[in-house]
């Protein structure tokens, strides 16, 4: 079960990095890698379950969200097969869209607290990676996105932690931020991340009082 009592409130997905599903399959579900999710969804669409909702599953490891901690004890991950290089398949998406609306109408998880592993673990971890469709996971409702005309308000740094970004170096949080929402951009922060990153802190800050996101 999931320790002092905790309720789903974040969903995070992940990629396998793995050539194949059955591949990634055995893998979570051999106990000497000590790694899991609570699902697995293939490239054609299927969906298998591996841990119970109400379970935790070993599937974030170490960083935070909005301030907190332990992101395993409160979070269902999600894991899709893909090598980490390969665009994600329409029925993987499809059906990813399914169950993400199945999770979130169970449990009132709202759009921004669906996240990549890479906003969590950002020192860390990649994936989804720059293929990933955040866009169209946003559009239907399943996720959230940044407004392009937004305008710069405070440092980026500062305001990517208060979107739910953990405390990490200003060059880390920049390669986490594009990576799910300005995958092809390079260089030093420019306007156009402050202004985004800055309307997503003002319409999606971390919950005051709580520390959640």
């Amino acid at each position: 079960m999931r320790r002092n009592g905790e309720t789903p409130e974040l969903i995070v997905i992940h990629y396998t990095a793995m050539a194949t599903a059955d591949l990634a399959l055995a893998r979570l579900c051999d106990p000497e890698t000590e790694v899991s999710a609570h699902y697995l969804v293939r490239e054609d669409g299927g969906v298998v379950r591996l841990v119970s909702q109400e379970h935790r599953s070993w599937h974030a490891g170490a960083g935070e969200w909005g301030g907190r901690a332990d992101v395993n004890s409160r979070s269902i991950g999600i894991e899709l097969a893909n090598d980490g290089q390969s665009p994600f398949c329409a029925r993987q998406m499809d059906a990813l869209e399914q169950l993400l609306g199945d999770i979130m109408q169970r449990w009132s998880i709202p759009a921004k607290a669906v996240i990549a592993h890479s906003d969590m673990a950002p020192v860390r971890k990649s994936d989804p990676g720059p293929r990933f469709d955040w866009r169209r996971l946003a559009l239907a409702g399943l996720s959230v996105w940044p407004a392009e005309s937004g305008s710069e308000c405070m440092g980026f740094a500062q305001a990517a932690r208060r979107f739910g970004y953990p405390d990490a170096p200003p060059d880390v949080l920049l390669l986490a931020f594009r990576l799910r929402f300005r995958p092809w951009a390079d260089g030093p922060a420019d306007k156009t991340d402050r202004a985004l990153i800055c309307d997503l802190a003002d319409r999606y800050p971390v919950d005051e009082g709580s520390g959640s996101a």
